[in-house]
Formats: structure tokens, C-alpha cells, sequence
């Protein structure tokens, strides 16, 4: 990956939706050879998809929470029952196995307590869990999709 290439994926982070001509002309190519080196990029798994980004506000999710889970059991069985109830949960829009204390770590989304409650209940129902603590988000300070490029 080259500087034309951290250029346009830059671009394409804080815009998807923005025409190849663009692009190409922010990063100093013609069309098509721009067009090719997206296409790489998605070829080589760098570009996994493009989506729209909601305001959680707007669709009246006010309410994050992070929520964090250990547990006694450390079998893959289990494992696959939490992961397949975890999923079936769309409030849940991000699921993490941590190291150190806490051996998982959902993000949540909804509009009030009342709906977390709902949600913790559902998942309890569908999994014996050990120790379950949640974290109400005061106010998001950084929330961002793009990821640095530093790295490469």
C-alpha cells in the first residue's frame, strides 16, 4: 500500500459516497486508474463494505451502555451459545472477548433504561451468565469509523 492508496482510503473513510472522479482528482490520478486501486483495496479485504451512518438520536437511541460479562465457564460450547444469543440481540452493535478481569464487553444501544432492562433480560434468558455489570455512557466525547493509517 502506497501514499495514494492511505490518501484514498482517508477519503473514502469520512465520505463513502463520494464519486471516483473526485477521489481521483484529490489524489491526482485520472478516473480509472483510481477506480482500479479501489478495486485492489476491496480485492485485499482493506475495504470491507460501505454503509450509511445513522444518528442515534435521530432514531431515538439515546442510551448507550457498556456492559461487561465474566463468566465461570470457559467451553467452547458455551461460548457458542453466548455468541449466537448475543447476536440475535440488534441493540447489541458490538461484542468483544476481553483479557484481564472482565472476559466480555458489549456496547448497547437503545432508547432508555427501561429498554436496557428489556434487553438484559432477553440475554439472560437465553444464557446462564456469572457477573454482569452495566456502564451508562454520559456523554460521547470521540466516536469515530476512521481508522488510522499510520500503520501500514
Amino acid at each position: 500500500m502506497d501514499a495514494v492508496d492511505k490518501k484514498i482510503l482517508r477519503l473514502l473513510q469520512k465520505d463513502a459516497s463520494m464519486p471516483i472522479g473526485e477521489v481521483a482528482e484529490k489524489v491526482n490520478l485520472s478516473t480509472t486508474p483510481c477506480w482500479r486501486r479501489i478495486q485492489n483495496l476491496e480485492k485485499q479485504g482493506v475495504i470491507k463494505g460501505q454503509v450509511a451512518l445513522l444518528e442515534e438520536t435521530q432514531l431515538n437511541l439515546k442510551t448507550t451502555v457498556f456492559v461487561t460479562v465474566k463468566t465461570a465457564r470457559h467451553d467452547l460450547e458455551w461460548f457458542k451459545a453466548f455468541s449466537e444469543a448475543v447476536a440475535s440481540i440488534d441493540e447489541v452493535v458490538e461484542f468483544y472477548r476481553m483479557s484481564g478481569d472482565v472476559d466480555y464487553l458489549l456496547k448497547v444501544v437503545v432508547p432508555d433504561i427501561q429498554a436496557y432492562d428489556r434487553v438484559y433480560k432477553r440475554l439472560i434468558q437465553q444464557i446462564h451468565l456469572s457477573d454482569v455489570s452495566s456502564s451508562f455512557a454520559m456523554e460521547k466525547l470521540k466516536c469515530t469509523t476512521e481508522l488510522p493509517l499510520e500503520y501500514v
